[in-house]
């Protein structure tokens, strides 16, 4: 393996702006991006696939040989992957570094520890928590409701029973409502809170959509985390009898308090210094990958950092990225949402497809899978031409992957390529799992000719501009992404929307978040459904990330672990 400073070396990197972590893996300054803004802008690769199954699509793994095949063929390529959650890696993925052949390396590192980013989020997000109740403890001089608190902690580990917890301190501030502030007492400061997972929590999706040290800061300034008491006695009173009679509760006299009232944000920013630093590494035919940020596509926003995108952009001709789980959670959240901010577009999809998926899609049970079975190959492929369709519609060239697995016969792929030449659809083989590089070759040049010859003329589902409501851009992904004809929105999340809307925030972005296993919010319907309705239970503000994240189904920010997790595996 080459050592990081080769790698950078490579990339025509300065020593100067190098941060090595050991000999095999580095960060790279921030600040480097100042120095190459103004080089020629490469051509960039957006990796995705169809509906997820447990058979595996090896969306990461088809990435990681791309990019092989790619600097295989001369072109200088250059990666960008996602950090992996110990969640999943002790949970159920079993880590993010590709497979086989096809894998970045030192492996255990990145799906461990790495260079310690998940732990900076968290132990961030954790101190911002201290900062809130801290100050409410110690007089409460904001007035904050500590029932109002929408701030969460977090950990990077599935623990479902951390979902909800309650908060007990003694303090000043209390959970009452004081008007006098000299006649407040000693008194129990209590309130539900709860955790989310890193990766799904609002700091880390601001750390992705940040493109400098000051923006951070500034979006970090801008997190509601919580509201204060009603104005006045009458005010309280309104709102108790409102309850009371089951009636809709005017809150216009709270005020939303922001974390930039606490006047810590340069506390913030050293607990993150390092985490803003792209890290770099390479695969295992030693070519360099940067690794940053890791976000999960169905409860957040699913894509790597805009920091190392726009820096990948800047130093190679061709950048390849993924975006996490299926075409319609994280490409369409790279399409409408990282595109738009970071000022970028995708020249090429990769649509990574297999042959097992396709036949779970077409009512295969998974312990059948490897068993030769063309007519079920027919049936799941409304799965893949959706999301095929899906991806046209932004104006992008798309070339379908079909990640070869050693159980697929020749008569499987026949039909599968006979199926895609009946629907138009650019098609290649990939092998780089089992073959590294050299199994890469044909999906390379495909993409190769698609990037030299195919115009890409990119457009967002939805604009974020005024003349969008919420609910009109939560419509346009629910009816052209996940086909379905109706989405259902709870009372709560009816009052939610009518009270961002009247905050200011109908220029956020949609950020859904939705069960990854199928194009409705019911995992269990699979292949391409269509009329369905989409049940918006809940809605939250990320103001600092910018965005509104409705919540669908039963999805939840803080997975559990399955009944056999990884971390019982008897390789540990």
């Amino acid at each position: 393996m080459k050592t990081c400073l080769e790698l950078a070396e490579g990339l025509g990197i300065p020593k100067d702006d190098i941060i090595p972590y050991g000999w095999d893996k580095a960060k790279i300054r921030k600040e480097y991006y100042e120095k190459v803004k103004d080089n020629k802008t490469g051509k960039l690769v957006l990796v995705t696939a169809i509906t997820p199954t447990k058979a595996g699509e090896g969306k990461t793994t088809t990435t990681i040989g791309l990019h092989d095949g790619l600097r295989r063929i001369g072109v200088n390529s250059l990666a960008c992957l996602r950090e992996p959650s110990l969640g999943p890696v002790w949970g159920i993925k079993g880590g993010a570094v590709g497979a086989l052949k096809s894998t970045i390396v030192p492996s255990d590192d990145i799906n461990l520890h790495f260079t310690g980013d998940m732990h900076a989020l968290t132990a961030t997000i954790n101190l911002m928590s201290a900062i809130i109740e801290n100050h409410i403890w110690q007089g409460n001089e904001l007035r904050i409701d500590p029932n109002s608190i929408t701030w969460t902690r977090a950990v990077d580990i599935n623990d479902r029973s951390l979902r909800n917890i309650k908060c007990n301190a003694e303090g000043t501030g209390g959970n009452v409502l004081v008007l006098d502030d000299e006649k407040q007492t000693d008194r129990k400061m209590q309130h539900d809170s709860g955790y989310t997972i890193t990766v799904a929590s609002e700091l880390m999706t601001i750390l992705c959509l940040s493109k400098s040290e000051q923006e951070f800061m500034d979006r970090v300034n801008d997190i509601i985390i919580g509201y204060t008491y009603p104005a006045t006695i009458e005010d309280h009173l309104s709102e108790l009898k409102a309850k009371i009679n089951h009636e809709r509760v005017d809150t216009s006299s709270r005020r939303p308090v922001r974390f930039g009232e606490f006047h810590c944000s340069k506390a913030i920013l050293k607990m993150m210094k390092d985490a803003l630093n792209p890290n770099l590494v390479q695969t295992l035919e030693e070519n360099p990958v940067l690794v940053h940020g890791g976000p999960f596509a169905n409860i957040s926003i699913g894509v790597n950092s805009l920091i190392a995108t726009r820096m990948a952009l800047k130093i190679a001709d061709v950048v390849v990225t993924e975006a996490g789980f299926g075409a319609d959670l994280g490409a369409e959240k790279f399409l409408d949402i990282a595109c738009q901010e970071g000022g970028f577009a995708p020249d090429c999809v990769v649509l990574v497809a297999t042959i097992r998926a396709l036949k779970l899609h077409g009512g295969v049970l998974f312990e059948d899978l490897d068993k030769e079975n063309c007519e079920a190959i027919e049936k799941g492929f409304c799965n893949l031409k959706q999301h095929f369709n899906n991806l046209e519609e932004y104006g992008v060239p798309v070339v379908v992957a079909i990640n070869r697995f050693p159980s697929d016969t020749d008569s499987e792929i026949e039909v599968l390529e006979n199926l895609m030449m009946k629907a138009k659809m650019e098609y290649a083989l990939n092998e780089g799992a089992l073959k590294g590089s050299e199994g890469a070759i044909e999906l390379a040049r495909t993409v190769e000719h698609v990037l030299a010859n195919a115009e890409s003329h990119y457009k967002p589902m939805y604009e974020n501009a005024v003349g969008w409501s919420i609910k009109d851009k939560i419509g346009t992904i629910c009816h052209k992404i996940y086909h379905a004809d109706n989405v259902e929105y709870s009372e709560e999340a009816e009052e939610k929307i009518r009270k961002y809307a009247k905050m200011g925030y109908s220029t956020s972005y949609v950020c859904i978040s939705k069960t990854p296993n199928s194009f409705t919010d019911d995992p269990k319907i699979l292949g391409a459904p269509e009329g369905h309705t989409v049940h918006i239970r809940d809605v939250k503000l990320y103001a600092g990330a910018n965005l509104i994240v409705p919540l669908t189904g039963s999805v939840m920010t803080m997975p559990g672990l399955p009944k056999e997790p990884r971390c019982l595996d008897k390789f540990n």
